[in-house]
């Protein structure tokens, strides 16, 4: 059975990949990844045909008040992940790195993997100086791996993301309710979806940066709607300045994966 190492495996997505691939034998870090020294004694004391590096503080709430502990997490903790794994020269067959659209600026037209980076958020910031890292280091150095850009999750769970928050404010208001700020679209997969374009992307061992996401952009007034009827509750919207974060897929779609379209009304809390 192919050994991975996992980092991140106590957050949504690690849950998932851990639930759904079992056909790895999962060598789970469980240090602190910003402590250079445990990352490095857990990586010289195993060997990897795969690894997963999930390790993130999110959401973007809690990075922009904590700014200085996401950059010692996001992109520290990565940096001594690097700079591990090339010191004692494993030969890890496959890595992949849990990145974010965050890289990307806020824009109209679907975002291609080539456009230019410049993070909308604080947590993109990090995410990139990450993946710029990946990029220098591993460039001469044998190991394939794969940048995965996710975009928006619809099911995370846990204080500050979009979807339990939207739901546990729209439970705590009267029937009669007016929401602001939700005219803007976003590119929503669940953490299942996800985690099946990754493990596709392993079995093909595909290398490089990719857009993980539907293609699809969602009103995030759709999405109140749809939970508002469902508790019975009435909603209204106040106006804002609209934003769109909608990835291009073309490039997972010309590698052959297919997927099945994101059923928002099956997630209530």
């Amino acid at each position: 059975m192919l050994k991975c190492g996992i980092t991140g495996f106590n957050g949504n997505l690690g849950k998932t990949f851990l639930k759904y691939n079992k056909k790895f034998q999962y060598i789970k870090f469980k240090g602190d990844i910003s402590k250079k020294k445990e990352i490095e004694h857990w990586i010289k004391n195993n060997n990897f045909d795969v690894f997963i590096h999930f390790a993130a503080l999110v959401p973007t709430l809690i990075v922009n008040r904590n700014y200085k502990k996401a950059l010692n997490i996001n992109y520290k903790g990565t940096k001594y992940l690097v700079d591990a794994i090339i010191k004692h020269k494993k030969k890890i067959d496959w890595l992949f790195f849990s990145s974010t659209s965050h890289v990307y600026s806020l824009q109209d037209r679907k975002i291609k993997e080539n456009f230019k980076t410049n993070p909308s958020s604080k947590y993109g910031k990090t995410k990139l100086l990450a993946e710029n890292y990946i990029n220098k280091k591993f460039r001469n150095f044998q190991i394939n791996y794969c940048i995965g850009r996710i975009f928006s999750i619809f099911d995370n769970k846990g204080d500050g993301f979009f979807t339990p928050s939207l739901i546990k404010k729209i439970k705590q208001k009267p029937k009669k309710i007016i929401l602001d700020n939700l005219n803007h679209n976003r590119d929503f997969l669940s953490t299942k979806q996800i985690v099946e374009i990754i493990f596709y992307l392993y079995k093909i061992r595909f290398t490089g940066t990719i857009n993980i996401a539907s293609g699809k952009k969602t009103n995030l007034k759709t999405v109140a709607k749809i939970f508002a009827r469902k508790l019975g509750k009435d909603v209204t919207f106040s106006s804002n300045n609209p934003t769109s974060l909608v990835a291009n897929i073309n490039k997972l779609k010309r590698l052959g994966f297919k997927q099945k379209v994101l059923n928002l009304r099956r997630y209530l809390n």
